[in-house]
């Protein structure tokens, strides 16, 4: 089967998907105790989180099923080929997503019906936002396209207020007319593009 068949967001995600893959291989080895841009996390917790949501949830929610505890509770940094294993798991989640069947209806996020897409849109975002934190933790830049940057950054600005009250986000930080795209999504969810350990 053929990307022609599916949602031009599938492209997005396939994208964002290898561009965190290249990141995370570009962080292995480094210091688990490094300093992140989430304050309150060091590279070991952002990267199980990473790894949790961008990659196992990203498979689970297109068939479907929820998070096992196991899962949720597992050190994926701990594990020293954990790059590896989160591409491998990114390609099972990628094809997930090819079948027709996974952009179909709702999923359910922790009690809320939420559009298939819309689903898909924010791990979009989890991958690409995370994603910077790592590669900033890890002396790494992050490369999207236009169109992916345009997709998070009007993910970020509709669903703004809902990360902030669960502590995705920080407060704004100033954006002018000559902010490149993927910065300004940057920060709007409350990072400095400027931030280095």
């Amino acid at each position: 089967m053929t990307t022609t068949t599916l949602p031009a967001l599938y492209d997005r995600l396939a994208e964002a998907a290898a561009e965190a893959a290249r990141i995370a291989r570009g962080a292995a080895g480094a210091p688990l105790d490094s300093p992140t841009p989430d304050t309150e996390w060091d590279l070991r917790t952002l990267v199980d989180h990473w790894v949790l949501y961008s990659a196992h949830g990203l498979e689970r929610r297109a068939r479907r099923e929820p998070i096992p505890d196991e899962l949720g509770a597992r050190d994926f940094a701990a594990d020293p080929d954990w790059p590896e294993q989160y591409a491998a798991q990114l390609d099972r989640a990628l094809a997930a997503w090819r079948d027709p069947a996974a952009w179909t209806g709702e999923i359910d996020l922790d009690g809320m019906s939420v559009p298939a897409t819309t689903v898909a849109g924010m791990i979009v975002k989890e991958l690409t936002v995370h994603g910077w934190d790592v590669a900033r933790a890890t002396g790494q830049e992050v490369r999207v396209g236009e169109e992916t940057a345009h997709l998070v950054l009007d993910l970020v600005v509709e669903h703004g207020a809902l990360f902030r009250e669960y502590g995705g986000f920080a407060e704004e930080l100033p954006v002018d007319d000559r902010t490149p795209t993927f910065e300004r999504a940057l920060r709007l969810s409350g990072r400095d593009p400027h931030w280095h350990p």
